[in-house]
């Protein structure tokens, strides 16, 4: 036995060598082709190390040195670029508002090659965040075998659940968000025929609510914080999904009645409003200023059956708000339309400065719609364009604001078309956006490869989300719901 461990170890270390053993070197008059694409991109000194593949060339083994334009280096030899995260948090940190130059080479039968540099920069701006919140889904159609919501953390490459659909057979999970990425003030929906609520998580106690009403047109949908943390404004929405027949789109899914109310956490009742609610125009996507005066909402005339869904256009509509009564003090006005689109997922800036949302050519469901873009409303000048910078070719959809309102993450399909990932910009003080980068992985291309679920409804949390699942799958299994009544 002795002996045979003598031999093994002379044996690792001759082929040791033989890994750093490089006859002859080569300089490339070009860069690498490297995945994901995080040439130029700028980045959060708290985030995961930016790992990433060489794509395109055969290779026995990368060697990468990383240098800052302030101070410090790293460096990396191995199949693909996996750097430790301490020492990349310690460069990141050195060089906040300079650079990191990256010097890759690869190496084929003893021979290295050296490809020229390229830069990712370190924005002078904090996270400020723990990290994100998604769900994970399967891009299905009609029913889903798994999904869920979990919480990563963006200084490493820690996820975890917060609820699967598998902790309680025959439940559906969506439409999470927390009150200003504080997860102290979460809720999200739980949907099945017998398990169904919706479940709060307020001053540290779980609720399960059944928020169907008579006065209301059924469940709760999209649901959106006051910064007091005492109303939740919702949508009620009696959706619909169809297929095409003849097109490249696969589905349309849309409303056939929807409507807004605000919840009160403390007395559990719906505030209805007859300066919003209207049996003639469809209502949703409701979401509060950062100030907590004001409630954005989309809306669109309810067009008689039947219908064209192309015909569909909903606008960007704004009201006072009383943050002591939770009731709608003005009558509606129209803040944002534009001709030829169709807008949704309002998002104010926690700052006040914007507010960010998606269009796309018709419709309330942008996430099937390969032409949804994003668009910035400027609140200062009245300005509203599409955010050139940060879209694609393909869809982009959700989207949410880091609480210093310097980074945003959202939703786009702009690798394959098919699958949702999140990508997470900064924004400067001038709302100019840098290029996006992919949420990192400790191996992306074997990542992304194997992954077969959609990230969708993705925000930042300022810290861990404290429910635990245990508790969760308990009390869902227990079906003691809270009901809720509803007043105007």
């Amino acid at each position: 036995m002795k002996n045979f461990i003598i031999i093994f170890a002379a044996l690792t270390i001759w082929l040791s060598g033989c890994k750093h053993s490089i006859k002859e070197s080569h300089d490339l008059n070009a860069e690498p082709e490297i995945w994901p694409k995080y040439k130029d991109v700028t980045i959060p000194a708290e985030i995961a190390p930016l790992n990433f593949n060489l794509t395109g060339i055969p290779y026995n083994y990368l060697i990468l040195n990383v240098k800052g334009s302030k101070s410090g280096k790293l460096s990396y030899e191995g199949k693909y670029i996996d750097m430790d995260i301490d020492e990349w948090h310690n460069l990141t940190e050195q060089n906040k508002g300079g650079k990191l130059e990256f010097y890759l080479s690869f190496v084929k039968n003893g021979i290295k090659y050296n490809y020229k540099p390229f830069v990712m920069h370190v924005s002078e701006y904090e996270l400020g965040e723990y990290g994100l919140t998604y769900r994970r889904i399967e891009p299905g159609y009609v029913s889903f075998r798994q999904m869920g919501i979990y919480c990563r953390n963006l200084s490493n490459f820690e996820e975890n659940s917060i609820y699967k659909s598998s902790s309680v057979l025959g439940t559906c999970v969506n439409c999470h968000t927390s009150n200003m990425t504080n997860p102290d003030d979460f809720l999200f929906h739980i949907r099945g025929d017998k398990y169904g609520a919706t479940v709060l998580n307020h001053n540290n106690k779980l609720n399960f609510y059944n928020t169907q009403t008579a006065k209301t047109l059924g469940l709760a949908v999209y649901p959106y914080w006051h910064k007091s943390g005492k109303f939740v404004a919702f949508s009620t929405n009696n959706t619909k999904q169809v297929f095409h027949s003849a097109n490249v789109k696969r589905i349309e899914v849309f409303d056939l009645n929807s409507d807004l109310q605000i919840f009160n956490t403390e007395t559990n009742e719906f505030i209805l409003s007859k300066e919003i609610k209207n049996d003639t125009i469809l209502e949703t996507f409701p979401a509060f200023s950062s100030d907590g005066k004001t409630l954005f909402f989309c809306e669109t005339p309810k067009l008689p059956e039947p219908f064209f869904i192309e015909d569909m256009k909903y606008y960007l509509m704004k009201a006072d708000f009383d943050d002591k009564t939770g009731k709608i003090t003005s009558k509606k006005d129209t803040l944002i339309k534009i001709d030829g689109k169709s807008i949704s997922f309002p998002r104010p800036s926690y700052d006040g400065k914007y507010l960010m949302f998606t269009a796309c050519d018709y419709g309330t469901f942008p996430i099937w719609h390969k032409e949804a873009d994003l668009y910035l409303y400027n609140f200062q000048d009245s300005t509203c364009r599409a955010i050139d910078e940060i879209n694609s070719d393909d869809t982009e959809s959700f989207h949410n604001w880091s609480k210093n309102s310097h980074w945003v993450v959202f939703a786009s399909r702009r690798i394959d078309g098919l699958y949702t990932r999140l990508y997470i910009a900064q924004i400067d003080d001038n709302g100019k956006f840098s290029k996006p980068f992919l949420l990192p992985q400790r191996n992306p291309l074997k990542y992304y490869n194997e992954l077969f679920d959609s990230y969708n409804t993705p925000d930042f949390t300022e810290k861990p989300v404290n429910v635990s699942e245990i508790t969760l799958r308990k009390q869902i299994e227990s079906c003691e719901r809270t009901s809720v009544q509803a007043t105007e």
